[in-house]
């Protein structure tokens, strides 16, 4: 047998769960398979995050570069640029980010966050880090300011003072403006925290600065004294200078606007309130709520804009938050979905003092992100590229297929492009910077996500992108309740009775399966054609157990169980089915019977191309009490057949006939001699919790008679248009709440046997048999495992015709904790996947139909002697299996861990092998070997900190894995050593050399009686030589990770560098032009003195001096 090698596996393995043991007689049947995989071909990293940022809390726009930063309340940094390029860091602390400064066209960023420290971000590299950081110890941080093309951060703070500190170096100036200095000293009164800092545009050496209390002030830089001091009654919010300098506007807490011209500070300008109502007999307008932001933004041609977030009046209570832009005498109010959290303007030049030329608006909102196009009539707004609606509705389960059939995404892109919204600007997304990696994953990626409104989204997450493919909205299939009364007559969730539970998608096929909380399944197929269902296919399920009062045994050994009570079975053949409509009682004196939590829609239904329905099957309620919700669920487009399970059983259905087949107990799964074969005991009676992973899932609730066959199987001509509920729902599976070992204390022990998993394939169904026939695992959260043989006619017609059969073949293995996932390999340890059928159109021609409806021959068996031909791969929330088939004798066991559990297993493919992947409670994520179970990575990654983890996390082929690290974000990693290693190369660059956009022009009459912008050098003023040092106390710096050579890159990067040295060239140049004309001016003094020196010698030179 091959030695194993575990020398990379990383520690944190129990001494139990590191052991995988063999049965003694297995290993001489198994020297054969050559296992490729090892610990070297694995490393697990984070690769991208997609999504809207998660509590959004600030933003800044870098104008040269076309980037846009968010910051976040939980110390996240998420940058974008064109589609497709987009980057996440986080800043260690977690403190929330306040403000972002960009050095512009540097590829450096600031971020100020609520703990007082300051850093500055490297954006230069495809993972941006931290170069410096400056730790605040005795003032808080309130705002911050950096000119454009300055190396000097200006910090204004709490306690009303300024600080300034070289981005180059961050160090701390001596310089400091008190606050006391700057205000009166008439004042008696502390002016409160700075919450405006900004230059003049026209003079570098004037610094506005704005206290909360209502004073501004106009710092003269060099003279260290206030040249103005402006006051107002009212608190500012925010200040925003005209680019000519002479003028500036204050947004005040009243809703007011004040324009102040800046030689004229006892009174403002012009004081208006934009959304005030005007009295008659002309007194103040009423109060409005504050205007947080305002931003005044002139253009060459015509009026400026002014744009400003709030100030809406107290009555317009329940309004939602609103942008108002206001352009000459236009005034625009544009309502938002969210509340703002902030704005910006893009305009067309970096330069304050130049015309601004405005050309759109980025609104950055709660849970939206918008962008206004200023330039045409009516401000439409940009269509977003970026794939920020994953939260549209919350997500309540995601499943992820890499390497899929190449032509699923086109076929999808092309349902799905039908249907975009219209009335976007005609104009190109305006945040145009950065460049895609160059990565060499070529292969297709899906992810699917359902969410709380019953709607499932398709995105392309190929090349570590992610684009919306296609949205189906499973709702439109049922009637929506009106009224409060008729919606809580029947349903057993509160809210959301439309959300997505579970899925199963066959992509080859192109068949869909979901289930949702209401206890409903939807069968769909995909078709290229719109179509009209006059009736749509009903089947309604009558799910019914009946339980003992004894006792469970110990759910965790592999000790012999207690035997059956005889008779405590029913056949599967005794299935009785009924065409005619069940006449189901909802009285108000009478239990409920019969009736469905949902109804379908009973007009014609409208199906775009795209996933349409092709069957709706629904547990009905029994006997008063609510059906139990599906735990688990599989289609097979091959045999035709869907099976799902809940804590009641298992039920299967024949789509192609639109039959029940088999209706279920779980007990009755069992074969009467089965020594797995258990009483569960009867659950406690309480209301069916709403589907949430953070409630106990009691399983069933429903006092059950008897495990029934059904007694009602109805055909309904009902159909469905659309219905959109809203949020939150927690389901996904109950891997979560079926742990009997949970470290998770709120979750508590199951009674109830309930179905967790189902695999359909081609196997041997009992130990006899030597041919393989189709097959369907079960697995329960007890840890057994099942066979059900399924016997079905050839295709074509008869397929139609012929009824299929099923027979239980007891119990194949058992194991500790629920099943979580299963699979099947060959001799040679390759997946066997499940046999599909071929898509084809059902709204095709019969023509087309056959050419492509030719099913998938299964897999040939071994014929080699004494050899078991396949081995069934097990894994349940605590160990694994392998058993070989059809002997089903056991030949690895591997226990993955004693003091957690197991949440998320898969089957994986792998550098050319299959693996198995698990996700742990405790956070560990770890690989086996197959089929021997060896070790072959364990990281402790992620603890569980919230149930969407559980809920989402899956792994998926090629060494991918994905989870929602936030309601509104997806995580990607990889634990593939491949993709880390190519990881830089497949990362999109965030910056590009780009030359900064020339200075506006002075002009000749400007640079003659010295107007324009006055320049300062601010190196003289705040460096140590002429500053001093500042306190030490004061701040600490911190050297970050980025390393020297980033820093130099960051904070003098080489198209600032070029930009710098072109104007100390045009300066040089206009110094030496001045000492030209100053030395030819000198020469030309010269040549006249010598003129006239030589004319007085020549008038004396013949006089004697007696004559002079």
């Amino acid at each position: 047998m091959k030695k194993f090698n575990i020398r990379k596996v990383l520690d944190g393995l129990t001494a139990s769960s590191s052991s995988a043991s063999a049965q003694p007689g297995a290993l001489r049947e198994n020297d054969a398979v050559q296992e490729t995989l090892q610990s070297e071909h694995f490393q697990l990293c984070k690769t991208v995050r997609h999504g809207f940022p998660y509590q959004p809390s600030s933003m800044a726009f870098d104008p040269v570069q076309k980037i846009l930063a968010f910051g976040t309340q939980n110390g996240a940094l998420r940058l974008f640029g064109r589609a497709g390029v987009e980057c996440y860091c986080q800043h260690e602390s977690g403190a929330a980010v306040i403000q972002l400064q960009f050095l512009i066209n540097e590829g450096a960023l600031v971020s100020a966050l609520a703990d007082d420290s300051i850093h500055l971000w490297n954006l230069r590299q495809k993972i941006p880090a931290i170069l410096h950081s400056l730790k605040f110890n005795r003032e808080r941080i309130t705002y911050c300011h950096l000119p454009f093309q300055s190396k000097w951060l200006y910090i204004g703070t709490e306690r009303g003072n300024i600080h300034i500190v070289n981005v180059e170096s961050f160090t701390l100036s001596g310089y400091v403006i008190m606050w006391n200095k700057a205000i009166e000293l008439s004042t008696k009164t502390h002016p409160g925290p700075v919450v405006h800092i900004s230059d003049n545009p026209m003079d570098e050496g004037k610094l506005l600065i704005g206290f909360e209390c209502g004073v501004v002030v106009l710092w003269d830089l060099k003279c260290k004294k206030a040249d103005y001091r402006y006051n107002h009654d009212e608190a500012i919010h925010s200040v925003a200078w005209h680019h000519e300098g002479k003028q500036f506007v204050c947004s005040h807490s009243d809703g007011t606007l004040t324009t102040w011209n800046v030689r004229a500070p006892a009174k403002p300008g012009q004081i208006i309130t934009p959304h005030g109502k005007q009295p008659k007999d002309g007194k103040k307008p009423e109060p409005c709520k504050p205007i947080l932001k305002v931003e005044y933004k002139t253009t060459r041609a015509g009026e400026p804009f002014m744009v400003l977030s709030g100030g809406l009046s107290y009555d317009t209570v329940g309004r939602r938050a609103c942008l108002t832009v206001m352009h000459g005498k236009s005034t625009a109010v544009l309502e938002m979905d969210y509340p703002i959290v902030d704005f910006l303007t893009l305009c067309e030049t970096p330069y304050p003092n130049d015309f601004q030329e405005p050309y759109a608006v980025v609104v950055l909102l709660e849970k939206d992100l918008v962008l206004i196009d200023l330039g045409q009539i009516g401000y439409p707004i940009f269509e977003n590229p970026y794939p920020l609606t994953i939260h549209e509705s919350p997500v309540t389960c995601c499943e992820y297929f890499a390497d899929c059939p190449a032509e699923l995404i086109p076929a999808l892109y092309s349902v799905g492009s039908r249907q975009k919204r219209q009335g976007y600007s005609k104009k190109e997304w305006p945040i145009s910077g950065g460049n895609w990696g160059q990565g060499t994953q070529s292969y297709p990626e899906i992810i699917i996500t359902g969410h709380a409104d019953g709607s499932i989204k398709f995105w392309d997450a190929s090349a570590l992108m992610l684009q919306v493919l296609y949205k189906l909205k499973t709702a439109k299939v049922f009637e929506r309740a009106r009224g409060k009364e008729e919606k809580s007559s029947t349903d057993i969730v509160e809210e959301d009775p439309f959300a997505i539970q579970t899925l199963s998608w066959c992509p080859e096929s192109r068949m869909l399966c979901v289930a949702g909380v209401s206890a409903h399944v939807i069968v769909y197929r995909f078709s290229k054609q719109e179509v009209t269902t006059e009736v749509v296919q009903l089947l309604e399920v009558r799910m019914q157990c009946e339980f003992s009062e004894v006792d469970s045994p110990d759910p965790g050994g592999e000790q012999t169980p207690t035997l059956p009570t005889p008779g405590a079975s029913s056949s599967p053949q005794e299935t009785e089915l009924s065409t005619q409509p069940s006449t189901g009682s909802n009285s108000s004196d009478g239990p409920r019977d019969n009736i469905p939590c949902l109804q379908v829609r009973s007009s014609p239904l409208k199906q775009s191309p795209g996933y349409q329905v092709e069957l709706v099957i629904q547990l009905v309620w029994v006997s008063g009490e609510p059906p139990q919700q599906i735990t688990s669920l599989a289609i097979n487009s091959s045999y035709g057949l869907v099976v799902f399970g809940n804590s009641n059983g298992l039920a299967v259905v024949d789509y192609l006939q639109k039959t029940l087949l088999l209706n279920m107990g779980t007990s009755e799964l069992y074969s009467p001699s089965d020594p797995y074969q258990r009483q569960p005991c009867s659950p406690r009676k309480a209301r069916q919790p709403s589907g949430g992973l953070s409630e106990s899932n009691d399983g069933a609730n429903a006092t059950e008679d008897r495990c029934k066959s059904p007694t009602s199987a109805k055909m309904s001509r009902k159909i469905s248009s659309s219905s959109e509920q809203k949020p939150d729902l927690d389901v996904k599976d109950n891997s979560f709440t079926r742990s009997r070992s949970s470290s998770v204390t709120s979750i508590e022990r199951e009674s109830r046997e309930a179905i967790s998993a189902f695999l359909f394939c081609e196997s041997f169904p009992r130990k006899t048999d030597s041919v393989l026939s189709p097959c369907l695992l079960v697995g329960t959260t007890q840890g057994s495992v099942m066979m059900v043989a399924l016997s079905l006619s050839p295709g074509g017609d008869n397929r139609l015709q012929q009824p299929v059969g099923i027979s239980s073949c007891g119990t194949l293995v058992r194991l500790k904790g629920g099943i979580l996932t299963m699979a099947l390999l060959d001799s040679t340890a390759t997946l066997l996947p499940p046999s599909y059928e071929p898509w084809y159109d059902p709204n095709a021609s019969d023509e087309e139909k056959e050419k492509s409806r030719r099913r998938r021959p299964a897999s040939p068996p071994s014929s080699q002697e004494g050899q078991d031909p396949q081995f069934a791969v097990l894994c349940s929330e605590k160990q694994a299996k392998v058993v070989a088939m059809p002997s089903q004798t056991r030949i690895y066991k591997h226990n993955i861990t004693e003091t957690s559990f197991v949440l998320r297993a898969d089957v994986v493919q792998m550098a050319g092998a299959n693996c198995i992947a698990c996700f742990c409670a405790n956070g560990h994520i770890m690989t086996l070997s197959l089929p021997s179970l060896r070790p072959l990575l364990d990281v402790n990654y992620l603890p569980l900190t919230d149930m969407r983890i559980a809920r989402t996390f899956c792994f998926s082929n090629l060494g991918q894995a994905l989870y929602l690290t936030s309601p509104t974000e997806i995580q990607r990693i990889t634990y593939s050593q491949e993709t880390c290693n190519n990881l830089q190369e497949m990362l999109s660059e965030l910056f590009t050399p780009v030359e900064t956009p020339e200075a506006p022009n002075r002009g000749f009459f400007k640079g003659l009686f010295g107007g324009g912008a006055q320049s300062l050098d601010r190196e003289d003023l705040f460096g140590e030589t002429a500053a001093g040092k500042a306190s030490r106390s004061l701040a600490q710096h911190i050297p970050g990770p980025g390393g020297m050579e980033g820093m130099k890159g960051a904070a003098s990067g080489v198209v600032g560098d070029l930009a710098r040295a072109r104007i100390a060239l045009d300066e040089r140049g206009q110094k030496l032009g001045e000492l030209d004309e100053r030395t030819a001016a000198m020469m030309a003094s010269a040549d006249s003195f010598s003129k006239h020196a030589h004319d007085m010698m020549l008038k004396y030179k013949d006089k004697k001096w007696y004559q002079l």
